[in-house]
C-alpha cells in the first residue's frame, strides 16, 4: 500500500504511471485507502491533498458498482478541502472528486468557483456541473461558463448544460443558438445537439448544411436523431436519408 501511495506522487501530475495507482486505489476502494487518501487531503502539501482528492473521488466504483464506497464521507472531507483550498491543483482535484462523488450539496460549493483565475479550475467546475446538469441550481454558472475565454470550459459547459441536461427554456436555448458559431468545432457540434434535443428549428439549417458535407461528425448525426421522432430513427440511415427526413419533418 504505501508503495502504490507513493506511485501517485511521481513524475509530473497527469503522467500515466501516477494516475495508474490512483486507478489501483480506487478499485482496491478499502477503508485504509479511504483513511490514508482523506489524511492527505489535510496533508501540507499541495500534491499529497490533490490526490488525496483524486483517491477519493472514486473509492470501488465500477461498471457494476457506479457508486462510491464511503459516499458521505468522501464527500465531507473534499467539502470542506474545496471550501479552503488557495493552491489551483488540489482546489481542481478537490472540485472533480466532489462531480464525482455526485451528491447534490456539492452544487453550491462548486459554483463558488465559477470565477476562478485559473481556467483549469473554472474547467474542472463546467465538468462537475455536468454531473448535475438537471439541477436548477447549475444553470446560471453553466450558462456564464459558456461564454467563458476558455475554449475547453465553454465546450463542457456546452456539453453540460445541452447534452447531459434536459432542463429547457427560452434562456437555455438562447445561449445554445450563440454557440453555434463558436471558435472551437466541438462548441458548435455539442450546441447543435442541444438545440436538437430542445427541438430548436433555427439550427435546422445549419444541421442541414453541415450533413451535407464530405466529413460529418457523429455529433451532426445524433443532432438529426434528436431532431427526429423514434419512428423517423434509424441506426443504418445514411446522412442523405436524415436531410431528408428533416426536410419532410419540418417542411424546409
Amino acid at each position: 500500500m504505501d508503495e502504490i501511495f507513493s506511485q501517485t506522487l511521481t513524475g509530473e501530475y497527469d503522467d500515466e504511471s501516477p494516475w495508474e495507482a490512483v486507478r489501483t486505489l480506487h478499485r482496491i476502494g478499502s477503508r485504509e485507502v479511504c483513511d490514508r487518501a482523506a489524511g492527505w487531503c489535510r496533508s501540507d502539501d499541495p500534491l499529497k491533498r490533490a490526490r488525496g482528492a483524486d483517491v477519493i473521488a472514486q473509492l470501488g466504483r465500477t461498471v457494476d458498482h457506479p457508486s462510491n464506497n464511503f459516499p458521505e464521507e468522501c464527500f465531507s472531507v473534499v467539502s470542506i478541502l474545496v471550501q479552503r483550498e488557495k493552491d489551483p491543483l488540489p482546489l481542481l482535484s478537490a472540485v472533480h472528486a466532489l462531480g464525482t462523488i455526485g451528491n447534490p450539496l456539492a452544487v453550491p460549493l462548486l459554483t463558488e468557483h465559477r470565477l476562478h483565475p485559473d481556467a483549469d479550475v473554472r474547467f474542472a467546475v463546467a465538468c462537475a456541473l455536468g454531473n448535475f446538469a438537471n439541477d436548477p441550481r447549475s444553470v446560471d454558472t453553466l450558462l456564464a461558463l459558456m461564454q467563458d475565454a476558455d475554449e475547453d470550459v465553454r465546450d463542457w459547459a456546452t456539453f453540460g448544460l445541452g447534452v447531459l441536461g434536459d432542463l429547457d427554456s427560452k434562456e437555455i436555448r438562447d445561449a445554445l443558438w450563440r454557440r453555434i458559431n463558436d471558435s472551437n468545432r466541438d462548441v458548435r457540434e455539442e450546441s447543435l445537439v442541444g438545440l436538437g434535443k430542445r427541438k430548436d428549428q433555427r439550427a435546422l439549417p445549419v444541421l442541414v448544411a453541415e450533413l451535407g458535407q464530405p466529413e460529418i461528425s457523429d455529433r451532426f448525426l445524433e443532432a438529426a436523431q434528436a431532431f427526429l421522432s423514434e419512428t423517423e430513427q434509424a441506426a443504418d440511415r445514411s446522412p442523405g436519408d436524415y436531410v431528408a427526413a428533416l426536410k419532410k419533418r419540418f417542411a424546409l
